[in-house]
């Protein structure tokens, strides 16, 4: 049989355990909280932002409630990445990239299909209504550098274009599949000046048109009154079959004007960015509440 000051130093033993084993539980959350901090996101991956703040280490035994606050601190204060175009394995200019991430991230294609033609870099890209590149492919385009038509060009005969009106306009047109005065399919673009994505034209072969479509260069692409020429593969096989039966979305980046004068577009990083910041406060309110 133990005696009295055996009793009290089993007792003591005993709380002595259980607040390291309550210690190293406290701890053991915190480097969890600390482990599913998420990674950089990939094309096709966007991640959590960070936490606004660490939960702080306590030094010694932690009562049940300081648990409490931490997790409500993560919940209210991780939000969603920003949502990106997947451009699979594609090359694209730091613009073409920036404008299809917004574009997905704010939704602006409205669940429709939509293209990019990036004219400085005289190449155009198809995704679908989810933001998934279904191809690219080199463009051709107007002849002369711009981004604005010249006010009823639409009405006036090809011949009666001078080279230094036959651009390609900028900005945000809904476009739908139809037929040009030949029967062929065409994808209007801006049908108000007659613009519009079709197959590579041939009817002039010292344009050279083809060939200048397989040039490694964009130097050479422009050529057209305004509209813009793609392979004809690549119309038949992407672009026909992503907005056939629906409408659609066509970007046409600016080569002379900064890209936030024609759309209202703005960097979804940056946006997630400050999305996280205003969840912070209120954040820390509610920690501030649970704690009392």
């Amino acid at each position: 049989m133990r005696t009295a000051a055996q009793c009290r130093l089993a007792k003591a033993t005993a709380r002595a355990l259980a607040a390291t084993i309550t210690k190293g539980l406290c701890l053991g959350l915190l480097a969890a909280g600390f482990a599913t901090s998420p990674a950089a996101a990939a094309d096709d991956a966007a991640p959590l932002s960070e936490l606004s703040r660490p939960a702080p280490a306590h030094e010694g035994p932690a009562p049940e409630s300081a648990a409490a606050p931490s997790a409500i601190d993560t919940q209210l204060v991780a939000a969603p990445g920003p949502k990106r175009a997947n451009f699979e394995h594609e090359r694209a200019s730091p613009d073409a990239r920036y404008l299809a991430d917004w574009v997905v991230d704010s939704g602006d294609n409205k669940g429709m299909p939509f293209a990019i033609v990036d004219k400085i870099d005289a190449r155009a890209y198809v995704f679908g209504a989810d933001g998934r590149l279904r191809g690219a492919a080199a463009a051709l385009l107007g002849l002369a550098r711009g981004d604005d038509s010249t006010p009823g060009i639409g009405k006036r005969p090809l011949s009666a274009i001078p080279p230094r009106e036959r651009t390609t306009p900028a900005g945000r047109f809904v476009a739908s599949l139809d037929h040009d005065e030949h029967g062929k399919t065409i994808l209007w673009v801006d049908d108000k000046d007659d613009i519009a994505l079709h197959a590579v034209i041939t009817t002039n072969p010292k344009e050279r048109r083809p060939q200048r479509l397989a040039t490694p260069t964009p130097l050479d692409n422009r050529i057209s009154y305004g509209c813009i020429n793609v392979p004809a593969k690549f119309f038949d096989n992407v672009v026909r079959p992503a907005f056939t039966g629906t409408f659609g979305i066509v970007y046409v980046l600016p080569d002379t004007k900064p890209i936030s004068e024609v759309f209202a577009s703005y960097d979804v990083w940056e946006h997630a960015r400050l999305q996280s910041a205003s969840q912070a406060v209120p954040a820390r309110v509610a920690v501030a509440a649970a704690q009392n």
